[in-house]
């Protein structure tokens, strides 16, 4: 286009625009294949509609000669055939009479058609649960923000979400001796009347008279206004199509939605369901399911209906031109299962950490303290080939006295070991307890089991003093569900859970198996027992709570003679999908800085595994080994995924959830304070407790309350949340390193590290080496030795000059993280 000098600048612009448009759609990234290469599928291939008021649609997709899934729904034009159904214009089928006959479906050239079958013509009842409740629902009646809130609002209270439904039909029916309705004249109803607008409604409109929510409800009004139980609810939801990808930002994806009930029948409810978008800077929602992608990632669609939910996962690739799968070697079947998803998701894996790299990391995971120098030295100097020493140190520190002080200091977190709960005397029983556990490797399982049943005298079997910290059976059931189970059950406590299948009764009968443990306290001692009596009460209506596992799985079998031991048989079965799952995800986060699920103890339908596969894999090894801990970690370290360096390329440069490279990981306060110690060699000295305790022994987080381990997100084993330990970085921190005693009082330790090397009279190229092998556990390299070695020079004397280069390498990233 030619711009004359009467042309608007912003013609010229939008001109301008439209031509980057044109060459981008021209590229191959963007370009479409020739509409008869490719294939149109239809989901469902048939419909079936059962009674006069049953409406349907299809998704309508097209699948490109590259294998990609593309979205036609709205671009297609639908032909019955006959008489028998019609077509709106939003692409609904309706029935006119019973019959068979097909719906011709023209879209990219190309005609299919859809089989419908019309079962009969009857006029099926409005149901309360089926047709109004879902109109609650979906208009946000019984949101939190209107009359779903705890007081509801303007006199008018519906349960949350609509989670009850008997206590909604007994408010809006019978409420106010049932004025609210109006049976004679149904549009005078004040269920009609107010979302309608017909009289002021602080809420706005909320549907129209023309609309098919207000013709359901009036119907209903008229055919008696009665209520149909729980029968008419769902009994789960199937979302269509299955987790696509939508390649590139604009694309655009329907779902269909359909409810599956009790009796067998089905019904499309994609209008009435609820969407939402776990990152809807990826892909966004709108209220009548139609996904938009806006940029490269992965997104969570969580559809809600009638308090069921499904979960589809949605991934848009973006601008992939030039990718090419380069496989990195595959150490066992992690890298399998993680490779396979980054195939899908056009991410190449970064390749092995080195071995400097990898050592420090294996030994800060598996042991909680760095490498020491000569550690280093000797791993660097063998020449075993790379793989078969690496699995040696893994098998190594998987034995070793530090592996158990760390890994008891993680329950210790857990199960909340603290004075505030336990007592000076208790801490130190249950905290050695604990360290046996992890020493004889003892089997997760079991390890749970006798944890939930113990009984007797605190004393005489540690187990018993937990029942300290969960000892009422609410404190009791939402422990043990989030750190066993990885859910959180507090939210059901009032009322059904507004996003997941967990109800207020199922808590409530979870309590149950707790209301019969009986304590006695004999001083610091505590006396762990089952009663013969003692129930848990329904708070809403008194009623007597039978204990009831929340969910049943394939295979259960309940045994024991009390509560806590049919709990804790249902609880470590095998067959339990929450269990072991629960265990391995969480295990994998402290490996790789992220669990499968994130976070690790909020597992529910909307938060769900970035790789399915990878996790049930996982979950199986673990259990066939029988619960075998160590098993896991060493199948985890051996991984090239585990094993991968921090470095990114152009493929992967903005993967945070696929594990194709290793994420940086602050230390934890422990580490990071026995790090210190061991580069430096100095001794911590904890008030109370012999020279030389490791961060990682402190029996409770009262010692050394306030300084260093608090300042670097220790946790106070109030709760059994993972987010009790803090590992942000802050300005405060900063400081505490730069300026703090911890630090530079372990740096000039006259009976340190530095003080030892100097009596060897080395020289500064020596020196600077074991500096940088004690700090960071590798050599220098050729940069960061010049620089050393000129600053050695320049410095007042080698002492100087040695404590500044150590303060440096303590207060640098490389350091502070497990990189």
């Amino acid at each position: 286009m030619r711009a004359s000098k009467s042309t608007p600048r912003w013609a010229l612009t939008a001109a301008c625009s439209g031509l980057v448009v044109l060459l981008a759609l021209s590229s191959p990234a963007f370009s479409k294949p020739p509409a008869s290469k490719m294939k149109v599928i239809l989901e469902p291939a048939s419909l079936v509609l059962q009674h006069s008021e049953d409406s349907r649609h299809v998704l309508v997709t097209g699948i490109r000669p590259d294998g990609y899934r593309v979205d036609l729904t709205g671009k297609a034009s639908y032909t019955p055939v006959g008489d028998v159904v019609e077509v709106d214009e939003n692409g609904y089928l309706h029935p006119l009479k019973v019959g068979k006959t097909k719906v011709r479906i023209r879209v990219a050239g190309q005609t299919v058609e859809l089989p419908v079958t019309v079962k009969t013509m009857d006029l099926v009842k409005i149901s309360f649960v089926r047709d109004i409740m879902p109109i609650l629902s979906k208009t946000g009646c019984n949101a939190g923000t209107c009359h779903g809130a705890a007081i509801g609002k303007g006199g008018f209270t519906l349960s949350l979400t609509g989670y009850n439904e008997r206590f909604d039909y007994r408010t809006m029916v019978e409420e106010y001796g049932g004025r609210r309705f109006n049976r004679a004249q149904p549009e005078q109803s004040l269920i009609l009347s107010k979302p309608a607008q017909g009289v002021p409604h602080a809420g706005g409109l909320r549907f129209d008279e023309e609309s098919e929510e207000y013709r359901a409800i009036r119907r209903w009004i008229v055919e008696g206004a009665s209520f149909d139980g729980e029968i008419g609810r769902a009994t789960r939801i199937e979302v269509l199509p299955e987790d696509p990808t939508l390649r590139l930002p604009g694309e655009g994806q329907r779902v269909l939605v359909i409810a599956h009930y009790p009796d067998g029948s089905t019904r499309d409810v994609t209008r009435g369901a609820d969407y939402s978008s776990s990152v809807p800077d990826t892909a966004t929602v709108t209220d009548w399911g139609r996904v938009t992608a806006e940029r490269r990632g992965e997104s969570h669609l969580l559809t809600r209906y009638e308090g069921r939910f499904a979960t589809t996962s949605f991934t848009v690739l973006g601008d992939r031109t030039g990718f090419v799968w380069k496989p990195q070697v595959q150490q066992n079947y992690v890298d399998e299962l993680v490779d396979a998803k980054l195939q899908k998701i056009k991410a190449l894996p970064a390749p092995l950490a080195t071995d400097d790299e990898f050592l420090r990391r294996v030994y800060l995971d598996l042991a909680g303290l760095p490498p020491s120098a000569g550690q280093v030295r000797a791993f660097l100097k063998d020449s075993t080939p790379t793989r078969l020493k690496r699995e040696r140190v893994i098998d190594e520190l998987l034995a070793s006295a530090d592996y158990t002080e760390h890994w008891t200091n993680k329950w210790a977190d857990l199960l909340q070991c603290n004075r505030k709960y336990m007592g000076v005397k208790g801490i130190h029983i249950f905290r050695n307890w604990i360290r046996e556990q992890v020493s004889q490797n003892r089997p997760y399982d079991e390890f749970a089991y006798e944890l939930l049943t113990a009984t007797g005298d605190s004393d005489s079997n540690p187990p018993a003093y937990y029942y300290r910290v969960i000892n009422v059976p609410e404190t009791a059931t939402e422990n043990i569900t989030q750190l066993f189970l990885g859910i959180r059950f507090s939210c059901n406590k009032c009322h059904d859970h507004p996003f997941e299948k967990w109800t207020r009764d199922q808590y409530y009968q979870m309590a149950a198996f707790f209301g019969r443990v009986g304590l006695k306290r004999r001083g610091q001692e505590t006396l762990v027992f089952d009663k013969s009596s003692g129930e848990i009460t329904h708070p809403e209506d008194g009623l007597v709570m039978q204990p009831t596992p929340p969910y049943v799985y394939e295979g259960m079998n309940i045994t024991g003679e009390t509560r806590r031991e049919k709990l804790a048989t249902w609880l470590t079965s095998p067959h339990n999908p929450y269990f072991a799952k629960s265990y391995v995800n969480r295990t994998w986060s402290y490996f790789t800085g992220k669990g499968i699920i994130d976070p690790v103890d909020d597992i529910r339908g909307g938060n769900p595994p970035s790789n399915p596969a990878l996790l049930d894999a996982l979950t199986e090894d673990f259990v066939q080994s029988g619960f075998d801990r160590r098993h896991l970690m060493r199948v985890i370290c051996q991984s090239r995924t585990y094993q991968a360096t921090i470095r990114t390329n152009k493929w992967n440069e903005d993967d945070s959830t696929n594990f194709s490279h290793a994420l940086p990981r602050r230390l934890t306060a422990e580490q990071l304070l026995d790090s210190v110690v061991q580069a430096t060699g100095s001794q911590q000295k904890f008030a109370g407790l012999p020279a030389g305790f490791r961060a990682a022994q402190l029996p409770d987080p009262t010692v050394a309350k306030g300084g260093f381990l608090d300042l670097f997100g220790r946790p106070q084993r109030e709760t059994p949340c993972e987010c009790e330990r803090s590992g942000e970085i802050s300005l405060a921190q900063a400081l505490g390193l730069i300026n703090g005693p911890t630090v530079s009082d372990a740096i000039i330790d006259p009976k340190g590290r530095l003080a030892g090397l100097l009596k060897k009279k080395l020289s500064n190229e020596q020196l600077v080496e074991e500096i940088y092998l004690a700090a960071l556990c590798r050599f220098p390299r050729a940069k960061e030795k010049q620089t050393s070695l000129q600053h050695m020079q320049s410095a007042t004397s080698k002492a100087e000059g040695a404590q500044d280069l150590m303060w440096v390498l303590i207060n640098s990233s490389s350091f502070l993280f497990n990189r």
